[in-house]
């Protein structure tokens, strides 16, 4: 019952739009007072969820996402993918989900993703004759792949508190997030095959070659990041240190980087950075909440008591999290939820890695959805649009998302293959 009413006010505030860090720290503060327990035992709980060597990337592949937003990288890839893929019939969509693709080897958040891509796909898009609604789902979908694709800043969080490897939840995570952009790219084809006045003009003579040159340094990141964490050269912390310099020289290099920028950058990335670490305070001490009344315990009873088959549970557990993810931020959901739903998987046989994955990404899909779909408003937000609209927009692509979902549900090795081929 304590458990029961301390949950019911959290979803209370949060539909007062408190912040979501306050959200959960008042109510177990509260729960932690009535019960007599020391407000020094509550600060200790939440600050041991914060001190996590692993967790030491997470502000760092914020800083290279940053970066790259504000020093032209995305507008280079959105160049090349332009002269690549625009001639084709709906040539303009492939270039959204490419640019993403391209993206997403930085930036690992879908916040950040949709913000930036969202001022330059959708004014694109809609001038080239493509329906505002179309383009709007579109952006907002394919920002899901960057936080599934590596480097993946839910994939950090999940793996410090799953305590699995970061580098087998990276490698995992590359064949979901190219199925992902495959599912859309499949809708963009079927979408305009009858289109034919959506081809884009024949690249002039030239064009390609300074397209490429233009792209070759942006492209560069991935190369540095994964290959050095799979290889083994640098561990996951490392490689955003190594990846976050790499990306500052770009910037230097285009000359795009200035003091005004740099006061830009450093304020973004420290405020987002804090508003994640306040999260995962607070979530651990709703854990600790949850543990002392036993509510993961009565979660395995009862789902154990559903179902003994590995399968079902993801598919039933994957339904969950997707309404978990309509009206919690995803990284305050990782954090309440894993402990909870992930000791009952493994006891049915599933993969931590594979479970991770698909945690992640039913949780992506969750921000597509109203009523909080977070990446709704930021791209209402960002392109003026009202959010009913953004999301009439988005509800056809839900349709390729969600047949991924379950197809890395139902055959678990396209997940687990790169990891194990790596040796993970």
């Amino acid at each position: 019952m304590e458990a029961l009413l301390v949950i019911t006010g959290i979803l209370a505030l949060l539909l007062l739009r408190v912040p979501i860090a306050f959200a959960i720290l008042g109510p177990c503060l509260a729960y932690m007072l009535i019960g007599g327990q020391s407000t020094g035992l509550s600060l200790r709980t939440a600050a041991m969820e914060a001190n996590s060597f692993p967790l030491l990337a997470v502000p760092l592949f914020i800083l290279l996402g940053v970066v790259a937003n504000h020093t032209g990288i995305a507008d280079r890839l959105f160049g090349f993918a332009r002269v690549l893929l625009g001639r084709t019939r709906g040539g303009l969509g492939y270039v959204n989900i490419g640019v993403s693709v391209g993206f997403s080897w930085i930036s690992g958040a879908a916040l950040a993703d949709v913000a930036g891509m969202g001022k330059m796909m959708v004014p694109a898009m809609t001038k080239a004759g493509y329906p505002r609604r179309f383009s709007l789902g579109l952006t907002a979908s394919t920002s899901l792949i960057s936080p599934i694709m590596p480097p993946s800043i839910p994939a950090i969080i999940y793996a410090s508190v799953a305590a699995v490897s970061t580098a087998a939840l990276f490698a995992a995570a590359v064949v979901p997030a190219l199925l992902t952009a495959g599912g859309l790219s499949l809708l963009v084809f079927l979408w305009a095959r009858n289109k034919p006045h959506l081809a884009g003009e024949k690249a002039e003579k030239g064009e390609l070659g300074r397209a490429t040159l233009r792209a070759l340094g942006p492209l560069g990141a991935p190369v540095i990041l994964l290959g050095g964490i799979l290889s083994g050269l640098f561990t996951p912390t490392e490689a955003a240190s190594v990846g976050a310099a790499y990306v500052l020289v770009l910037a230097l290099c285009y000359r795009k980087l200035n003091g005004r920028a740099l006061w830009t950058i450093a304020v973004e990335t420290v405020t987002t950075a804090a508003s994640i670490t306040v999260i995962l305070a607070a979530s651990g001490l709703l854990g600790w909440v949850l543990a002392r009344e036993q509510v993961p315990q009565q979660v395995a009873s009862f789902l154990l008591g559903v179902t003994d088959n590995a399968t079902v549970l993801l598919i039933l557990v994957a339904l969950v999290l997707i309404l978990i993810g309509t009206v919690l931020e995803p990284i305050a959901a990782l954090v309440i939820t894993v402990p909870v739903l992930l000791p009952v998987a493994v006891q049915l046989g599933a993969d931590p890695v594979h479970f991770g994955v698909i945690t992640i990404i039913c949780l992506m899909i969750g921000l597509l959805t109203p009523p909080i779909g977070g990446v709704l408003f930021v791209l209402g937000s960002a392109t003026r649009t009202p959010m009913h609209e953004v999301f009439r927009g988005t509800a056809p692509f839900l349709v390729p998302l969600v047949a991924v979902l379950l197809l890395l549900i139902l055959f678990p090795d396209l997940v687990l293959f790169l990891p194990g081929l790596l040796n993970l």
